[in-house]
């Protein structure tokens, strides 16, 4: 897959370079035959994919702020963000990049819908996979109207999350559908699954369960449907099943254009992320064996006959999330090798233990999924640690112990939050819509503006450039804001006492 990404994002430069030539006769501008008059789909699909995973996965959009609203990551140094003091620049262009990753997909799709369907239906995953990060970020946002400027529609309308949840799994079915009326060939220019048809399927009917379950507390009957059609129809509509399903965009450390970008900071800033209290608290209490892949120890902690060894200090130490002042770094753990340092490392856009996480949930809800709360809790538990290459004899001593099924939904929850580890979205969304981890606090280091407010951000603040430009659409949405981060709360968000 490695091989067969760096080969596609080789021929995506070459196309930008292809671009980049000019002609010496004005006049003939448009007919340089050294110049292509059209961009091939597959190498738009290809590059909006990479986009979305550089953009959105990058430490501007993904780390700064949600993986520190929801416990991941804690900042030592320039801890603003985790503080809640955005930059306005980022909240501009974190927009701009999400819809010009949208636009590229639609921009695929009308070029593929009569002549390559399975590349149209990929492209329509990738749709709802970028809308639902829009919806979970900001909730109400431009959708049904969005990218429709060759109709005259120049400021597109609002829709609401309670809109766009019930259409993005209308879309996902309907792609379902057509994946499966058609599951031949291979899909060109899929920097995700290397051209297979049947792990986008995968990946589809998976999202639709990730998106059942979380609209489960407010739409039950829709989130009911969709989970028992997909899991009672697994010929037609399979989900992913093992780690080789996982839907990673994997980089590459031979040409620094594609270095894995939270990887790619870490190189000159290893003083400003850290792990965080919360994390490492629950997972050192646990004895989880996942931690030495997340995390390195902390410089103070190694053996006893070290200079600095400091007696009874663990081994392994969060910082607090959003504090007022800088931490001595060479207290704290920063985040392991597999998950902040390899620049041939991988964005995670979904993995198959958080499906099975789902699946468990859905079977305490009492949806009709063929299995057991906790059979599903079992392989999801199983896969993650599988996936972090944690040994036979470890993952039965955890399952024995502290990873044991106890019958709660919270132990799923609780579960699922460590699995999802890096999926900064998924895990600020579980936060919000369970309230788990039950040890998140609000940062202590916030500016009085905050003080009155007793939890982490509901969501982001809307770029200034959307209230000016299209203010006449935003303004009854961003008036239903309090204080940049709180205000309406998700729909999905039904936690009471919280503001």
């Amino acid at each position: 897959m490695k091989k067969y990404i760096n080969k596609t994002l080789a021929g995506i430069l070459g196309i930008s370079m292809l671009f980049a030539g000019c002609t010496n006769s004005f006049e003939e501008i448009n007919t340089n035959p050294d110049k292509p008059v059209d961009v091939p789909v597959e190498n738009i699909f290809a590059y909006a994919t990479y986009w979305t995973a550089f953009r959105l996965y990058d430490r501007w959009f993904a780390q700064d702020e949600p993986q520190s609203f929801c416990g991941y990551v804690s900042k030592m140094n320039y801890i603003d963000e985790a503080k809640y003091q955005y930059r306005a620049s980022i909240r501009e262009s974190n927009w701009e990049y999400l819809y010009g990753a949208f636009l590229n997909f639609r921009d695929v799709q009308e070029r593929t819908e009569e002549i390559n369907p399975n590349l149209y239906h990929a492209t329509r995953v990738m749709e709802a996979h970028v809308i639902q990060i829009a919806t979970d970020r900001w909730r109400d946002v431009p959708y049904t109207e969005a990218g429709k400027l060759s109709e005259g529609i120049l400021t597109p309308k609002y829709d609401t999350q309670e809109e766009i949840y019930p259409a993005l799994l209308t879309l996902l079915k309907d792609a379902a559908d057509g994946f499966a009326d058609n599951n031949s060939g291979t899909i060109g220019g899929d920097l995700l699954f290397g051209g297979d048809v049947t792990k986008w399927q995968k990946y589809c009917n998976s999202l639709r369960l990730r998106l059942a379950i979380r609209i489960s507390e407010v739409s039950p009957a829709l989130a009911k449907q969709t989970v028992e059609e997909v899991l009672g129809n697994p010929g037609r509509y399979p989900v992913m099943t093992s780690n080789d399903d996982n839907a990673f965009f994997w980089w590459t450390d031979e040409n620094a254009t594609y270095y894995e970008p939270i990887a790619d900071q870490f190189r000159t800033r290893q003083a400003e992320y850290c792990a965080s209290d919360v994390m490492v608290d629950y997972m050192v209490e646990n004895a989880d064996p996942r931690i030495g892949v997340f995390f390195d120890p902390t410089p103070l902690s190694q053996m006893p006959d070290d200079e600095d060894y400091t007696p009874d200090y663990p081994k392994y130490r969060g910082y607090t999330i959003g504090a007022s002042s800088n931490a001595i770094v060479k207290l704290y753990s920063i985040w392991g090798y597999k998950y902040a340092q390899d620049l041939a490392g991988f964005s995670p856009f979904m993995r198959v233990a958080e499906v099975y996480f789902h699946i468990a949930e859905a079977s305490m809800l009492g949806y009709n999924t063929g299995t057991t709360a906790e059979e599903a809790y079992n392989k999801a538990v199983r896969f993650s640690m599988e996936e972090n290459e944690v040994s036979p004899e470890d993952i039965e001593t955890y399952m024995a112990d502290a990873g044991k099924f106890d019958g709660t939904i919270k132990k799923i929850w609780y579960e699922e939050y460590i699995a999802m580890f890096k999926q900064a979205m998924e895990g600020w969304s579980l936060y919000r819509r369970t309230g788990m981890p039950e040890t998140m606090y609000i940062a202590p280091g916030r500016a009085n503006i905050y003080s009155n407010h007793n939890v982490p951000p509901f969501r982001s603040p809307y770029p200034i450039t959307e209230m000016n430009l299209n203010g006449a659409n935003n303004a009854p949405y961003n008036a239903e804001i309090v204080d940049d981060f709180w205000g309406k709360q998700m729909w999905w968000d039904t936690r009471t006492g919280v503001y």
